[in-house]
Order: structure tokens, then C-alpha cells, then sequence
């Protein structure tokens, strides 16, 4: 098949979005099996997340090691990660890496964004407005923007009246010592804040920290990586990425058989005392298997985890606030970060509770809530995303019945596998909302989705089909599954960005299926066995049966 971007009369076989970690993959996966490929980039190079996530501590929270692509040997063997956590710096250049390394920029135009996107049924294709006023016309569509992608709203009261420097997290574009003697006041304590606000209290003149509500931050126990580490690592990545392909989280999990109940206190705190040493995602929160679905169990974590914190911080009221009250222990997602806690023991770090304090207005200078006035010079936007819904909203899609995917969606997302979505034909999402890119290396859920994609899409080709579609009983299955395999869990007893409550108005659904990455690879694979049941190929589909498959794959 001819594989230049201009086949057929300019219509291309696939349009993607994003040069980021899917895109990159997307576009080597694709041109390479014979496909023509446009994509497209707001950003002026590759890199999606990682290129403007640049605010200061940013690095990944899943091992280096592992946040990387598997699928050629000769690229894991030559690259080698420094540090146990790469800082954003080192993922971008391995990103660039991997981008010259395939030739991979050539297949996308940047600084362009997608705006519009309009199924056309009569020619089988979608029509894509970008928005430097240019429409392309593409077979498929695929999604690669990224789950954590478009920041949310600033709900900040009084917000334009601030006169100060103003940064976000999201959006970084000042040197840390542009905050150098300044007061700071940090609104936001997710992952971005926690990573930043220890390095902005070695520079500022004061920080003021605003927090909603306080989350389990572990320590990353950062570190460089031994040479004879990295070099046994690299003997038997083969079989390590066979074994994360089938773990729960992506990573090499620690297989966790005891209930923590079960076993004698005095034990139980000295195995969590282990396990957060350890740290990472294979830390506490690995040690035992109920603890994600007994409340007591997880009760015996939470309270070791609070007594850290009391343990680290001093002053006894500021540590009171800092622990974590408001959900179990991993129902929202662990920070990980370095002397976060510490930095809290600092003269010129204080904490505000904005349950206790919030914010009335701003004036040109200060913070004002119903107690205080806190002055600033600068003022730090660390308040997250609209995830996983925001990208795709963004890119304004109208699918076959003439409707916006968030009209579609207006009562709660619904996909199929999290990869398609009924009524948009030919549409794709790799690392969609209910797939298990929120509870996992999404890395590894990146490369399942891909390649499951490209062999649905060539399992059409070879069929002379131009259409595939999910039908709207596999969605309905699929929704089931997820919301079943939620509902057994302390996930379901927590709202959080995991569900869309952080963005007003945003309809309550649970954007991540977590019964595990392995779990979920197999049954992808079943499906695909059995002939893709849940999906419509130029009209034809084959009998539904997505609850069985679930329950038949362990």
C-alpha cells in the first residue's frame, strides 16, 4: 500500500493527534505496517506531556526503567536511564531519542492544533479542521492527546485582580529564580505542587501553601542508578516487559497474597515500615491484597502512613492538617516526592487549609479568605486537569448522528475498551477514559492500545471493510464491567480527578478501568480472537459477549 501522506487523492488513512508518547508509537506502528500517516501537534516539536511539563521537580512517578517503550530491543539496550525517577529533562530527550531514532518527525506537522473534527458518512471518512484554517480529510482518526493534557479552569475568586507574577504548573515558562526572594503563595497540593513546592522554599523569601485537600505523598526515594543495575535490567528486559504486559500495574508487582487483618500487628507495622523504604509503587500500598477493598485493611495503612507524617513535621498543627483525612489510602492516586513533608519544618513555609480558609477574592497583592490576607509577590497555579475528557472535547468532534462527543457524553462517559465510542466510526483514543491508562505505566497501556488498534484496523483491510465502529450494546457492556470492577473497591467511595469531580459540572463517571493492565490485555486479546464481539465492521457485528469474556479471563 502506498504509505505517502498525500495517497488518494489526499485523503490519508489515519489522522492522529499528538506527538507525546502515543503518537510517537502510533505513527512507527502504522507507517510501518503500510499505512499513510498526517499528525499533528500543537506543540513545536515531540514530546506531548513532556515537553511542557517544565515547572520545577517535574519527573515521572512510575521507575524509569519501566516508563519506556518495549517494542524494539536494540532502543531498550542503548538507552540508558540515570536516575530511578527521571527528571522531565532526561524523558524528553529520550523522547526526541526515539523520535530520531525511527525518523518519526517527518510524519507530523506542528505548532498545529486539531479543532474540529466531522465524521463524513457518505465518503467514509473524517474531515478534520486544524486551526490554522486548513481542513485534512482522513480514513481514521486517532487520539494520542493524552489523558492529563488540557488543564482545568482557574476557579480561583479574584483571580484577574492579582498584579504579581503568575505561573502555572501546567504551563511553566519562568526560571525558579524568577522566584528568588519573593513571596510565593502555592495554590494546589496534587502531584505538580508536591513536587515543585520543595524546590520553590529553597529560593523564595516565603511560600504560602493553599491546600483543598491533602494527599498521601510517599517518599520517591529518588536515586541514581547502578551501573550494575541498569546492566542486569538490561539482560532480561525481555522477560520484564513479558511480566509487566501481564501485571496489574504495568511494572513488576509485588504479588500480594496476605490480608492485612490477618496478620498480628506487630508484624504488620514492621512489614509497612519495609515497604516504605522501599517506596514506589511496589511500596506500601503493594504490601497486602485488601487493601484497595477492605476498608479496615486499609484503615491499618492510612494510620501508619498518618503517623509518618506526625512523625516528619514538627509543629503539630501543621501536620494535623497535612494528613490525609478525607479518603482511604490509594483510592485517589499516591504522590511520590522528595523531603515534601520536610519542607513544611522550614521558618519561611506555612500551610493553609482552604476547607478551613477559603478563598474569598484576591486583591492586586494578596490572598484574602474569611480569616486572613496573605500577601504575595507571586502567586503558582497547581490545580490539575480536566482529564481525560478536556483533550478530547477539545479537538470538537460531531459524530455520525450530528452530535458533539460531549453532547454524547453529557450523562457520563461511555466507550467501548476505552478505545471507541459508539457513533463515532473510525475514531479512535489510545489510552481513552476507561481504559487502564489512570491506574497504570502508561507506557505499557500505550503500547497494548496501539497495536490492538493497527490489528482491528488491518483485520478490516484485509476484509475490504472501510468502516468500523463500537456498537452501542459492547459500550453498554463494557460501562458495566468497568463500573462493577470499580464498585468492589474503595476507588467507588472517593471523588477525586479519577471521576471528574475536580472540574465543576463534569458528569461523574470513573475514567479508569482497574481490574489490572495483564487482566485487561488478555481479554483485548480474547476479543480479537473472537472475531472483535462489540465491534461493527461495514455493518456486520458479532454477537455480543463482553461480560463473559471478563469473567472467563483471570
Amino acid at each position: 500500500m502506498n504509505s505517502t501522506p498525500t495517497a488518494d487523492n489526499g485523503i490519508v488513512d489515519v489522522i492522529g493527534v499528538g506527538a507525546g508518547f502515543s503518537g510517537l508509537y502510533l505513527a512507527h506502528r502504522l507507517t510501518t505496517a503500510g499505512w499513510s500517516f498526517a499528525g499533528f501537534e500543537a506543540g513545536p516539536d515531540v514530546g506531548g506531556t513532556w515537553f511542557w511539563n517544565t515547572y520545577p521537580g517535574a519527573r515521572c512517578d512510575v521507575e524509569s526503567i519501566y516508563y519506556s517503550y518495549s517494542f524494539d530491543e536494540a532502543l531498550q539496550q542503548e538507552w540508558t536511564w540515570s536516575q530511578r525517577f527521571a527528571p522531565q529533562a532526561e524523558i524528553l530527550a529520550y523522547i526526541n531519542h526515539v523520535a530520531d531514532r525511527f525518523d518519526l518527525r517527518k510524519h507530523f506537522t506542528f505548532g498545529t492544533r486539531v479543532v474540529a473534527a466531522t465524521w463524513n458518512a457518505a465518503e467514509r471518512l473524517w474531515e478534520v479542521g486544524l486551526d490554522n484554517g486548513e481542513t485534512r480529510r482522513g480514513r481514521y482518526l486517532i487520539s494520542g492527546a493524552g489523558g492529563l493534557s488540557t488543564p482545568k479552569d482557574f476557579d480561583v475568586p479574584g483571580l484577574g485582580n492579582f498584579t504579581g507574577l503568575q505561573v502555572s504548573t501546567s504551563s511553566w515558562n519562568i526560571s525558579l529564580d524568577d522566584l528568588a526572594d519573593k513571596r510565593v503563595a502555592v495554590i494546589g497540593t496534587g502531584s505538580s505542587g508536591v513536587q515543585a513546592i520543595p524546590l520553590i522554599a529553597q529560593v523564595a523569601e516565603h511560600v504560602t501553601v493553599f491546600q483543598r485537600t491533602p494527599n498521601y505523598v510517599m517518599p520517591a526515594r529518588n536515586a541514581e542508578l547502578p551501573a550494575a543495575q541498569v546492566e542486569s535490567i538490561k539482560s532480561e528486559y525481555p522477560a520484564i516487559r513479558e511480566e509487566c504486559r501481564h501485571s496489574p500495574g504495568g511494572i513488576p508487582d509485588r504479588p500480594a497474597t496476605d490480608r492485612a487483618l490477618d496478620v498480628p500487628a506487630e508484624e504488620r507495622r514492621r512489614r509497612y515500615e519495609r515497604a516504605y523504604q522501599l517506596s514506589g509503587f511496589n511500596g506500601v500500598g503493594a504490601e497486602f491484597a485488601d487493601l484497595l477493598v477492605d476498608a479496615e485493611a486499609n484503615r491499618t495503612a492510612s494510620e501508619f502512613l498518618h503517623d509518618k507524617i506526625r512523625e516528619i513535621v514538627r509543629d503539630p498543627a501543621t501536620a494535623e492538617l497535612l494528613v490525609p483525612k478525607y479518603h482511604p489510602f490509594g483510592a485517589k492516586r499516591s504522590c511520590f516526592g522528595t523531603d515534601y513533608y520536610e519542607t513544611f519544618n522550614r521558618p519561611n513555609v506555612s500551610l493553609v487549609s482552604l476547607r478551613e480558609e477559603p478563598i474569598e477574592t484576591m486583591t492586586a497583592n494578596a490572598i484574602v479568605t474569611p480569616k486572613n490576607t496573605y500577601e504575595a509577590d507571586a502567586l503558582v497555579l497547581a490545580i490539575g486537569f480536566d482529564a481525560f475528557t478536556g483533550p478530547l472535547y477539545g479537538l470538537g468532534l460531531t459524530g455520525a448522528s450530528g452530535r458533539k462527543l460531549q453532547d454524547v457524553w453529557q450523562d457520563g462517559v461511555r466507550t467501548y475498551l476505552g478505545i471507541m465510542t459508539a457513533d463515532f466510526p473510525n475514531f479512535f483514543m489510545v489510552a481513552g477514559p476507561q481504559s487502564p491508562a489512570l491506574a497504570s505505566n502508561v507506557v505499557m497501556t500505550i503500547e497494548q492500545a496501539v497495536d490492538w488498534i493497527a490489528d482491528l484496523m488491518e483485520h478490516a483491510r484485509e476484509r475490504g471493510a472501510t468502516v468500523v465502529e463500537a456498537t452501542a450494546e459492547g459500550q453498554d457492556d463494557w460501562v458495566d464491567v468497568t463500573e462493577k470492577t470499580v464498585a468492589a473497591t474503595l476507588y467507588a467511595t472517593t471523588e477525586s480527578w479519577y471521576r471528574g469531580s475536580n472540574v465543576a459540572g463534569k458528569p461523574s463517571t470513573f475514567m479508569g478501568y482497574v481490574g489490572g493492565v495483564g487482566k485487561y490485555r488478555r481479554m483485548c486479546t480474547e476479543i480479537a480472537k473472537r472475531g472483535y464481539p462489540g465491534v461493527e465492521i461495514d455493518g456486520q457485528a458479532q454477537c455480543r459477549a463482553l461480560g463473559p469474556i471478563h469473567e472467563e479471563i483471570s
